[in-house]
């Protein structure tokens, strides 16, 4: 059976559509003993999707609700609504937190969707593929950042992309909701505004659609720019970190391989380079059966990618309008698959009608990119890139000068093998994305440095009697340290690690397939305020294990320095 058949990643349809029909992944046996009512093998349905991450943390203040969108998708049409603030909480929260509530039944795909208000894009998300007898899932975010935009009335549209005919059934139920917060009580100090740095809350969030141009407030003092950057569409890009060379024997190239790089210009100059995240949505990697109950890291919450855009102030305050422009490093000309939607995040100095500034460092080394292919009975794509960058810039502002600069250094590393047929498919990868932010200005210097790492470490094996099996795990890691004056004032450790095993009998009727998995997911997130660390185990689609460690006095915080594995 060739790669056409083993990885749907690529051409979708053909697995998924006879993997929702019929399924099966280990076998039997490999059922823990201990899981007594666990089934034998998937059935017609299976629990609800859950994931380890943690809860939104909602302030004990009085709030109110306010129903964004609320629709049933069964094509490409996209709901168009109108929102407005909500009435008794006034217009200054501590949180706003979007919550999607959602269900689907019969046959469907995972698909992609999007929220905006205002053109600005809220909510990135993906869907769970559904059970015959249907599931429900819900997903928060605090999207308190956007309240500039969630001041005032403004146009809603959403979309969830969908297909329904007579195979694929699943209509994609959703209710989006805002619940607003509001603030607590200040302080005197707090009162004091001139007195205090730029607020987490933006004054501005400007969206800025494909081939516009962007014009900031004469007086911006802090830019940032966010990138809802996702491969998708069930092409090649969906699956870019598997791409290679345009000489190997694969189905999927791209000439100098599966490097990819998210950068951001002003005017044509480079001025933010990051690393894609590797989202595997819940069709990913031949094999629905790993993702049913336990979806991939941020497959539901697709975060954005952050540049700030700082340094260039002094040239964006001149009040003409500018070309900022995402593209996609190693992506093939002409070939489709990633989207990037910005939004602009703006704060502004209330004390000044204009800011002004300059840039004064830019530094951008030669992006590094090596894959090579070596040829055998197992194929093997050796890929190794990196990339660095620094800018600087000041403003002065009515509290002083301030200097920003952004050091960015990126490194690539991945190990693909596989067999003539595609028939056994192996990825071994790690990515990191490795940021110092240094603002200079109202006091000692503030250092934010974040070093993010990715992994992934996956095989696709199709053996005998069409047993289809896949073997991975997935890890989506962030160190954040915040300085003051040289002495550490903050910092957070974030571990979420996914690994998942599941085989079926693949291109047979669904009660041919004896499909069995096992997934699981430990989400550790250790800060000054405390420790979640949670687990889930889900057999056959039956979660089986729902810890978490910090409240059952395990999960201690590791010593600075080290994650606990």
């Amino acid at each position: 059976m060739t790669r056409r058949i083993i990885m749907s990643m690529f051409t979708g349809a053909t697995l998924l559509a006879s993997t929702l029909l019929g399924a099966s992944p280990a076998q039997a046996a490999d059922v823990p003993a201990e899981f007594a009512d666990v089934p034998a093998e998937f059935g017609t349905d299976w629990h609800d999707p859950v994931t380890a991450a943690p809860p939104v943390t909602r302030p004990d203040t009085a709030s109110c609700e306010v129903t964004v969108a609320e629709a049933r998708f069964r094509d490409f049409t996209p709901y168009q609504g109108a929102y407005a603030p909500p009435q008794g909480c006034g217009d200054r929260w501590s949180k706003v937190v979007l919550r999607l509530d959602g269900k689907v039944k019969g046959r469907q795909y995972d698909r992609l969707g999007h929220l905006h208000v205002g053109g600005v894009e809220i909510l990135r998300t993906s869907t769970p593929q559904p059970s015959p007898d249907g599931i429900e899932w819900s997903v928060e975010k605090d999207v308190t950042r956007y309240s500039p935009t969630l001041r005032s009335p403004q146009p809603v549209e959403m979309l969830i992309g969908n297909v329904v005919d007579d195979t694929y059934t699943g209509v994609i139920d959703v209710k989006v909701t805002l619940t607003f917060y509001s603030p607590a009580e200040a302080s005197p100090a707090e009162k004091h505004p001139a007195a205090q740095p730029p607020t987490p809350t933006p004054d501005r969030v400007l969206p800025l659609a494909p081939g516009t141009t962007l014009t900031t407030p004469r007086n911006s003092e802090r830019i940032v720019a966010e990138v809802y950057a996702t491969g998708s569409g069930g092409g090649c890009e969906e699956y870019w970190y598997l791409t290679v060379p345009g000489s190997a024997p694969y189905s999927c190239r791209a000439d100098d391989g599966p490097y990819r790089e998210v950068q951001i210009t002003v005017d044509g100059r480079l001025a933010g380079i990051a690393a894609p995240f590797p989202t595997v949505w819940t069709g990913g990697w031949s094999n629905p059966f790993l993702w049913y109950v336990v979806p991939g890291p941020r497959a539901f919450d697709i975060k954005p990618i952050e540049y700030d855009l700082t340094p260039f102030a002094g040239l964006l305050n001149d009040g003409r309008p500018h070309r900022v422009e995402v593209s996609v490093a190693g992506l093939p000309e002409g070939r489709p698959g990633w989207s990037t939607p910005v939004n602009v995040l703006v704060w502004q100095d209330h004390g000044r009608e204009r800011v002004t500034g300059g840039l004064t460092a830019h530094r951008a080394g030669d992006l590094a990119n090596s894959s090579v292919h070596t040829p055998g009975a197992r194929h093997r794509v050796d890929t190794d890139g990196a990339h660095r960058l620094t800018v600087a810039g000041y403003v002065d502002t009515s509290h002083g000068r301030v200097t920003t600069t952004v050091s960015r250094s990126l490194a690539t590393s991945s190990v693909h093998r596989w067999t003539d047929g595609e028939t056994t498919d192996a990825l071994d990868a790690t990515w990191t994305d490795t940021e110092t932010i240094t603002v200079d200005g109202r006091g000692p210097a503030r250092t934010t440095h974040a070093h993010r790492t990715y992994t992934m470490d996956g095989t696709t094996t199709l053996g005998a009697a069409d047993r289809l099996r896949t073997v991975l795990t997935l890890g989506d890691r962030a160190t954040v340290v915040v300085s003051r004056g040289g002495h550490r004032t903050t910092w957070s450790r974030l571990d979420d690690t996914y690994s998942g095993d599941a085989t079926y009998t693949a291109d047979v009727p669904r009660d041919q397939r004896h499909a069995v998995g096992t997934t699981t997911e430990r989400y550790r997130l250790y800060g000054p305020s405390g420790c979640h660390d949670r687990s889930l185990t889900a057999v056959q689609g039956v979660l089986t294990e729902d810890s978490d460690r910090c409240r059952t006095g395990t999960g201690a915080a590791p010593a600075q320095g080290q994650v606990s594995r």
